[in-house]
């Protein structure tokens, strides 16, 4: 049926081998596939199913939630629960961690995900995903939320799901970044990217350039250099890339490179920055670095952040390694009045209006 082909299963039997946590962690990521399988299913039937449209409820974050958002977040509950590897959950949608009963299993583990990230984009049937994350749970006692609170660098396994025109399954547990795709007929994920590497360099960027006015000067000198192209240092053209699902812009950036971008800006100063550390940045994070790649703040390294909500909120910035450092040199400059002010020199050569 698959002859010579690595199912995700077999894959991860190969990846975690040696000990009884090891094993259990295999086990609960394949637990996730499940849910994502199920989540996969929900969005494929799009209006046949009536799972689109939105709810009169809100989440934590204050976003109207849409119908399969509740739904995702319910698959991933009720996958958690039933597989008794869990302890203790943090999702998106939810105030607060919810403690899973000990009876159902031994919970070696915490997991953190976003259930339905880019859901705004459901109704007009644009890719959406789901992202995910494993930490270890502490052991003969129940879970609180400051045992969630860990620098990613401490993440067991991280990754994401893809609903597109395929559904990939792309995941870390940091072996490298391995890429899957579901094979409908059989309901298997098999093995189709496996060592993902992101380019150091690109001529790709993913920014929400209607923000451009709230951004800080770091970020505008950037962006500025990349639009001007080659009549400017970068001596190249760039292109600007902007899903608004932060699973689909990543995911084209692990597959041919680029850098993504939501910074901090002065649109809600009460915000440090726009994306959640533990939902989306870590994971993500992890993803992109075993990948070769970098993920940032701007200013500092996204893993080794210490988290002080399991809602916090922070600047992101992700991709291509050299792009990457490339915008923390320039806030490095930025911050300490190094930096020269940003001026084209397209218009230092002529002016529209010379005669």
């Amino acid at each position: 049926m698959h002859q010579g082909r690595t199912t995700l299963s077999k894959f991860l039997i190969q990846q975690l081998k040696g000990s009884p946590e090891q094993s259990d962690l295999a086990a609960l990521l394949v637990d996730i596939a499940a849910a994502v399988k199920a989540i996969s299913a929900m969005t494929a039937k799009g209006e046949l199913g009536g799972v689109l449209g939105s709810l009169d409820s809100t989440n934590i974050q204050g976003e109207t939630q849409k119908k399969l958002d509740v739904m995702s977040d319910t698959a991933f509950i009720n996958t958690f629960s039933m597989g008794g590897l869990v302890a203790g959950l943090a999702s998106e949608e939810n105030d607060d961690i919810l403690e899973i009963d000990p009876r159902d299993g031994t919970g070696r583990f915490l997991a953190v995900f976003d259930p339905l990230d880019g859901s705004s984009n459901i109704d007009v049937n644009v890719s959406v995903g789901s992202i995910f994350s494993v930490l270890i749970a502490p052991q003969g006692r129940t879970p609180t939320v400051d045992d969630f609170l860990v620098p990613g660098r401490q993440q067991l396994a991280a990754g994401y799901a893809i609903y597109g025109p395929s559904t990939m399954f792309v995941l870390t547990v940091g072996k490298g970044t391995h890429g899957f795709t579901l094979d409908r007929e059989v309901g298997n994920f098999i093995l189709t990217h496996p060592h993902m590497e992101v380019p150091a360099d690109t001529s790709e960027f993913a920014i929400n350039a209607s923000n451009e006015r709230f951004w800080e000067p770091p970020v505008q000198r950037y962006v500025s250099e990349c639009k001007n192209g080659k009549t400017d240092v970068r001596g190249r053209d760039f292109n600007m890339r902007w899903i608004a699902s932060m699973v689909a812009d990543i995911h084209r950036i692990l597959m041919r490179g680029g850098v993504f971008m939501y910074p901090r800006d002065t649109k809600d100063p009460s915000k440090a920055g726009r994306l959640r550390l533990m939902y989306e940045a870590n994971p993500m994070s992890m993803v992109i670095e075993q990948a070769g790649g970098l993920g940032s703040t701007g200013r500092e390294r996204i893993l080794d952040l210490q988290p002080n909500d399991i809602h916090q909120r922070v600047p992101v910035v992700i991709g291509s390694r050299n792009e990457v450092e490339r915008i923390e040199k320039y806030h490095r400059e930025y911050d300490t009045g190094t930096d020269e002010k940003y001026s084209s020199p397209l218009f230092q050569e002529r002016s529209l209006y010379a005669n």
